[in-house]
């Protein structure tokens, strides 16, 4: 079960209640308006309220199948029995009348069923029942108790059994059941998440073991080739597969399988680099500045396989031979959700009139390319030695990752 469903379900409920506690409610009030009337004989205002709520109510009730607006039914119907509650008080005794406790029960209901009304529900009868109340301290009074004083202990007590009623059998009942099956739905929902993450999870490992296996692929094509510029390009194209599966592995690997902790990754693909290109025993000093950011994998990959060419060219035509040399990669988030990256060497650089227009190089082409797919900018800092970039990006969403 997704997540549509379960609000699906989560409003068929919230309907069924709503619709079976409207009429169970309607019922008992004609009922109570017949044995006020006949039996306690209650011939004034209260029976005729109490009826007239009974059949509004189901009409409202039954209006439903028409407009399918749970909202207005259940305003009305509050509207209906804050009205009803009311009239009934005041010709039963007023603030000593039983049946006061009605006007508490529709505000418990506006927080189950309409939480968005309910404060406003709240506020209403709060001002009513003091109103009520202002009436038993003071001469003035519009209202008198119709009940017959033999009839008036009687009436207390049908009022507080039907307001127990309502509050148990029929609010307290349904609501334990509609919460017992949102539980039962949501512990199903825990459930499907947790294959899917495990699914998941299995899913990056299975792209990492591809993703090395095809290094490994390169690795042996490119000891079999005699030509060098052919194991220069298989190389090349091996860290970049490599790039990639780290990713890959570093998501399967934690828990959260959306984002990855960036700068673990790019100090592992840096270490990874230098080793590969100039060996264990170098002379690259490898500084990284960045704050602990978590991007998805949407931006990360373009963004790895950029800084990946980035250091390559350094280490490769920046950085030549077994001269010392420094590596610097910085992050900063910007205010407006942006990313800038500064990225470059100390090296021996290239000429300004050289850009990726107009080179044959694979990894600048790539550099720029990687920018503009990550809807981003990229200048070249020509105030530093070497070759350095600044460039500003923005992490991208989920989507299918355009050709490079």
């Amino acid at each position: 079960m997704d997540i549509p469903l379960l609000d699906q379900e989560r409003q068929k409920n919230k309907i069924n209640l709503i619709l079976k506690v409207n009429y169970i409610s309607s019922v008992l009030s004609i009922l109570f308006a017949l044995i006020c009337f006949y039996a306690l004989n209650i011939r004034e205002i209260v029976p005729y309220a109490l009826f007239i709520f009974g059949i509004a109510n189901i009409i409202n009730s039954s209006v439903f199948k028409k407009h399918k607006s749970v909202t207005l039914t259940h305003n009305i119907s509050s509207i209906l029995a804050l009205i009803c509650a009311l009239t009934v008080t005041l010709y039963t005794g007023g603030i000593h009348s039983s049946f006061i406790f009605i006007l508490a029960l529709i505000v418990f209901a506006g927080y189950v069923y309409a939480r968005q009304n309910s404060q406003i529900y709240l506020n209403i009868i709060f001002l009513l029942v003091i109103l009520i109340f202002s009436q038993s301290i003071t001469d003035f009074t519009f209202t008198r108790n119709v009940v017959p004083e033999e009839s008036q202990s009687i009436f207390s007590l049908l009022s507080v059994l039907f307001s127990i009623y309502l509050l148990g059998n029929i609010f307290g009942k349904n609501l334990l059941n509609t919460h017992n099956t949102l539980y039962n739905s949501k512990n199903e929902l825990s459930k499907k998440l947790l294959e899917k993450e495990t699914l998941l999870k299995e899913i990056h490992h299975r792209v990492k073991n591809n993703l090395q296996t095809v290094s490994s692929l390169l690795s042996l094509q490119s000891r079999n080739t005699q030509d060098d510029n052919i194991k220069t390009l298989l190389k090349a194209t091996k860290d970049r597969v490599i790039s990639m599966a780290m990713i890959h592995e570093m998501l399967y690997m934690r828990e959260d399988l959306s984002k990855i902790e960036y700068k673990t990754y790019v100090q592992e693909l840096s270490q990874y680099l230098i080793k590969s290109i100039k060996g264990i025993e170098n002379k690259i000093k490898l500084t990284i500045d960045i704050p602990d950011i978590k991007l998805g994998i949407d931006t990360a990959i373009p963004l790895g396989l950029l800084i990946n060419e980035a250091i390559t060219n350094a280490l490769k035509y920046g950085i030549v031979d077994d001269r010392e040399g420094e590596i610097h990669i910085a992050i900063t988030k910007e205010v407006n959700k942006e990313y800038v990256l500064k990225i470059g060497d100390n090296g021996i650089g290239f000429p300004e009139t050289i850009n990726h227009k107009n080179t044959k190089s694979l990894g600048l082409k790539l550099i720029y390319n990687l920018t503009r797919q990550l809807k981003g900018s990229i200048i070249r800092d020509v105030s530093k030695k070497g070759t350095n970039y600044i460039i500003k990006f923005q992490e991208i969403g989920q989507q299918l990752h355009p050709t490079v």
